[in-house]
């Protein structure tokens, strides 16, 4: 195919349009030498109208060769804020996740002084704070606390039968409620 050179006024006004900067990667003289690049190939049968050509420093014009626009891989700035955002979003949802998971555990003490009423003391069974969690992610935690609180009521003595009845309350809560799956 022949290919008919782009006038030197044409060169100039596409520079001007796009204030002597390479539209690809930002670059401006004196550190790179511009060029005048088609934005649909003349190969595939692009023209050389204004609307066609773009400014592109060598090193851009030359690795985009005869591809599309759409085929050219996202720029390093592009792909550096990208990446920026997923570490903002993963950041703030990780903060979340924290935030809950302080919370239940806060909750899950607050329930096991009421289990254990007057006979509170500082070691309380890891299993049965993780029970409390989940009962805390599946019920209103006042819900929990008021049946931490009967089965301190009812169940004396026996710490171990209370925390039972205490677990038998809450499912019975959930399976009420709907929330069963374990």
């Amino acid at each position: 195919m022949d290919r008919t050179p782009v006038s030197k006024k044409k060169r100039f006004d596409v520079f001007k349009r796009d204030s002597f900067t390479c539209q690809y990667c930002g670059a401006t003289p004196p550190s790179v030498v511009l060029e005048v690049d088609h934005i649909n190939p003349v190969s595939l049968g692009g023209k050389n109208s204004i609307d066609n050509l773009i400014t592109a420093c060598f090193s851009c014009n030359r690795g985009k060769s005869a591809g599309l626009l759409s085929d050219i891989p996202q720029t390093l700035k592009d792909r550096a804020e990208e990446v920026k955002e997923r570490e903002s979003q993963i950041k703030g949802y990780n903060a979340v996740l924290t935030e809950r998971a302080t919370r239940l555990t806060n909750e899950a003490w607050v329930v096991a002084a009421a289990i254990e009423g007057e006979d509170w003391f500082d070691e309380f069974s890891k299993d049965d704070l993780q029970s409390i969690k989940k009962f805390l992610e599946k019920l209103p935690a006042q819900e929990v606390i008021e049946a931490a609180e009967s089965a301190n009521r009812k169940v004396f003595g026996n710490v171990e039968r209370r925390f039972r009845y205490f677990c038998g309350i809450c499912w019975s809560k959930i399976m009420e409620a709907g929330n069963g799956s374990r």
